[in-house]
């Protein structure tokens, strides 16, 4: 794209201004990461962009460049125990329309007298669609995960949903979503509303999407992960006397397994050559874990990436970002999958060789080895991810993102 292109601007009043673009997520790690590099971007290409966030991430959307709009969730924190999410499908989704009520509101307001040229938002901003509808604007998904593929409402969706529709609980959650879009002027089902964007860009390699030939390619754009520098987190060093180094981490949010980390030491503490960096969280102890020895790094928090670029083998639960980050540091991964897609996530890598996948009861400290030991010893392991790792940097990553966010704003506005 030439230098012309990339500020995309509007005449207003006979005078020349960037756009105003607006990013709206919720406070989750998971969901606020992967935009973040986008984010720094656009404003890099001299958008003005606003990005609606609780309280908790103000200061890393600020180190972006981009102005923090603030608004005050319900949702169970970044730091939150697992368990305030519940245990069933119905507990899952109705604090987030719960939250997309109370936060409408509140966003109305902060944005008014300042509305944005083009919306973009996560998937689980329900409050952006909202607005988008309601100033007029087109609106982009960034999706951090995987996105719904012809057939899927079938496959997926129907099944899933079968026993909890018949619920009087389940009936008032939809009753309640659609009241909500009505009074809002949007007539759409709230299944096709939260799951089918006019446009979207996926934040993921297509490698990780299921039944990617069946994915709407005029919808949905993949353009891999969207990784920067990420020197802000810290470094990691690995030790000089470590032949082979491990990084066991379960994300930001199903962190609480001491039993898993107790399997974790056992299976890696005296293999010889190995060093073990292990994160447990915030929502256990060290003591939990008892002896460790000193080729065990204990942490409640790890400079993912960093020790990623120097491991030889990742233990994860296989959330979207994780799995895409040993996708492009090409490294091996045995994958535990805790929530949601994971477990999806966890299969996909497995069918492309690059993973071997263990259920957290299944990951006892011998099968963790073993799996380990397979893994970094395979050559065609080794290859298949360097491959991969090929492929995803030709999907344009954060650049090919911004090209086409731009895109949006003439393409829509003219």
């Amino acid at each position: 794209m030439s230098c012309t292109r990339r500020i995309v601007s509007f005449r207003v009043l006979g005078m020349t201004t960037p756009a105003h673009i607006a990013m709206f997520s919720i406070a989750a790690h998971g969901h606020v990461n992967p935009s973040l590099e986008v984010i720094r971007e656009l404003v890099a290409r001299g958008h003005r962009v606003t990005y609606a966030i609780p309280p908790a991430f103000a200061d890393k959307v600020a180190e972006t460049g981009a102005e923090p709009r603030l608004w005050n969730s319900t949702l169970p924190g970044p730091d939150a125990d697992p368990e305030a999410w519940g245990s069933t499908l119905l507990d899952n989704v109705e604090p987030f329309l719960a939250d997309a009520i109370q936060a409408l509101p509140q966003l109305i307001e902060a944005y008014e007298g300042d509305e944005p040229d083009l919306v973009l938002h996560d998937i689980t901003s329900y409050p952006a669609r909202v607005l988008a509808h309601r100033w007029g604007v087109p609106a982009v998904s960034l999706s951090p995960n995987l996105v719904a593929w012809d057939g899927y409402e079938e496959e997926v969706a129907a099944p899933m949903w079968e026993e909890p529709k018949k619920t009087e609980r389940g009936q008032a959650y939809y009753a309640r979503f659609h009241a909500w879009l009505e009074e809002n002027g949007i007539t759409r089902h709230p299944d096709a509303f939260v799951g089918r964007p006019a446009r979207s860009l996926v934040l993921i390699p297509k490698v990780l999407q299921p039944h990617a030939d069946r994915v709407d390619g005029t919808v949905h754009t993949f353009v891999g992960a969207c990784q920067g520098d990420r020197t802000a987190e810290g470094d990691w060093q690995r030790p000089a006397d470590a032949e082979k180094v491990v990084l066991v981490s379960l994300g930001s949010s199903f962190t609480k397994q001491p039993g898993f980390y107790r399997e974790c030491v056992k299976a890696f503490a005296d293999l010889p050559g190995w060093h073990l960096v292990l994160q447990i969280g915030r929502h256990v102890d060290p003591a939990e874990l008892g002896d460790v020895p000193d080729n065990v790094e204990v942490r409640s928090w790890v400079p993912q990436l960093a020790i990623l670029k120097q491991a030889d083998l990742f233990v994860t639960h296989a959330g979207a970002g994780g799995s895409q980050e040993g996708l492009t540091t090409a490294t091996p991964m045995i994958a535990v999958p805790q929530a949601v897609d994971q477990f999806g996530n966890a299969d996909m890598l497995q069918a492309i060789g690059v993973a071997r996948r263990l259920d957290t009861e299944e990951a006892t400290a011998e099968a963790l080895r073993a799996a380990a030991l397979a893994l970094v010893a395979d050559p065609e392991v080794a290859r298949k991810l360097k491959e991969i790792q090929a492929e995803t940097a030709e999907e344009g990553g954060t650049r090919r993102a911004a090209d086409l966010i731009e895109a949006e704003l003439p393409a829509r506005r003219a």
